[in-house]
């Protein structure tokens, strides 16, 4: 569910005309909606009533500081994969015992900043990764709290690129070796090894593949149990997929995952920790374009429009599906057409939507794109000297630029022109 509604004839982010915000910020823009992530973190936060959860909104789906405070605000923690989202959750304010750091390729100075603001957890993906914690935090007369990532060797059922729990992934430490390797980690003496963590993938729309995740990591705490270790948390993950497509997609509600989680791993007196990103934010979040011109081709009609790849290159990397809506409803009752919905960079590869039935635009109508809360913003870019976006954040009928739109000086102090220095 989201707040992104016609209202009369004109889309409206909660209060606020979109048509209205297009005038005021200028297009292409994002647009958040407050009470749609309020409600998102809330829902999944329910699910887990009466359970020792700890959950870490992964701040890769959107880093925005206000979309991370508005959650941080909400009890959540904050899961970070690198020195630059640690930074943004210290700077939202979030309590740092309630930060947990994963990825395959933390730096020791990045190891060392967390260490130094005191983290909940390590996510550690590999055998070099836990000597290097050690070394660090040896350096610094601290210990660090660890989990170890496991690769179940799970197929999550989603898209290749977003599938992190197979054997063939980077990630994590396979099933087979987790109990060998707890056991050398063990051994060093400035690491709490207390910790079980996995992530299988993103955009998960089956139930199945988190049952059976779940059940290993089961087996291995009470293997590791067995074994004399204090397993005292389950890190498990994030993934549960979101409805792209209006009528197509049904993913499970969190209430569904968390009767899988209760029924595979609750019994076992564990702090349940859950690092969802995309579920959060993703409806909570439209991309904004004009449309330009449309110009007919020899086998297709291209509409081309304001926003391109570098703004939301989703459709572009993953093949993503982003329904879109004319933000005038009015343009719904007209005559449809087959078209590409392409922007102005100079690839083909640049296209919000291909082959989609869509009312026959003109130029100066606005369009939606929805669904683009999550891995949109984030991943833009400026290629072609494309001015990064702006972002917006609606609370009823109040709205704050939560990102200016980028100048060409911003743009180009960027660079420094050649001075040549001699060694």
């Amino acid at each position: 569910m989201h707040y992104f509604d016609y209202k009369g004839s004109t889309l409206h982010a909660e209060g606020i005309s979109i048509a209205e915000l297009a005038d005021d910020v200028g297009t292409p823009f994002y647009c958040y909606s407050n009470k749609t992530l309020t409600r998102h973190y809330t829902v999944f936060s329910e699910a887990f009533t009466g359970t020792d959860t700890l959950i870490c909104y992964a701040i890769k789906a959107n880093s925005n500081l206000a979309v991370v405070k508005t959650l941080a605000d909400l009890g959540a923690g904050m899961d970070v994969v690198s020195e630059g989202e640690l930074r943004r959750a210290l700077a939202a304010k979030v309590n740092p015992k309630k930060i947990v750091f994963a990825g395959v390729g933390k730096t020791h100075d990045e190891m060392a900043y967390a260490l130094k603001h005191g983290i909940s957890s390590f996510n550690v993906e590999s055998e070099p990764e836990l000597f290097a914690l050690n070394e660090v935090a040896q350096s610094l007369n601290v210990t660090a709290r660890v989990a170890l990532r496991i690769n179940p060797d799970v197929d999550p059922k989603t898209h290749e690129k977003i599938s992190t729990g197979k054997a063939e992934n980077k990630f994590g430490i396979p099933f087979e070796a987790a109990r060998d390797l707890y056991h050398r980690a063990n051994n060093l003496n400035r690491l709490d090894v207390n910790g079980i963590h996995m992530h299988i993938g993103s955009q998960i729309t089956d139930l199945s593949p988190f049952q059976d995740a779940f059940l290993l990591m089961r087996s291995l705490t009470l293997m590791l149990r067995e074994d004399g270790f204090n397993i005292t948390h389950l890190d498990l993950g994030g993934g549960l997929g979101v409805p792209y497509e209006d009528n197509r997609e049904d993913p499970p509600h969190p209430n569904e995952y968390a009767q899988i989680v209760k029924n595979t791993v609750g019994d076992l007196d564990c702090q349940l920790m859950f690092e969802p990103g995309r579920l959060i934010a993703a409806n909570s979040g439209i991309l904004v374009a004009k449309v330009i011109y449309v110009k007919r081709g020899a086998n297709k009609t291209f509409t081309i429009v304001d926003a391109a790849m570098n703004d939301l290159i989703r459709p572009t990397l993953y093949s993503a599906y982003h329904e879109i809506l004319p933000v005038d409803k009015r343009l719904s009752e007209t005559p449809h057409s087959i078209t590409d919905v392409v922007g102005p960079i100079c690839e083909t590869g640049d296209y919000l939507a291909q082959n989609r039935l869509l009312p026959s635009f003109k130029s100066g109508n606005l369009i939606a794109v929805m669904t683009a809360g999550a891995y949109g913003a984030v991943q833009s870019d400026t290629y072609n000297s494309r001015l990064l976006v702006p972002e917006v954040m609606v609370a009823d009928s109040a709205y704050s630029i939560i990102r200016p739109r980028q100048t060409y000086d911003d743009l180009l102090a960027l660079d420094n022109l050649a001075q040549w220095q001699k060694n």
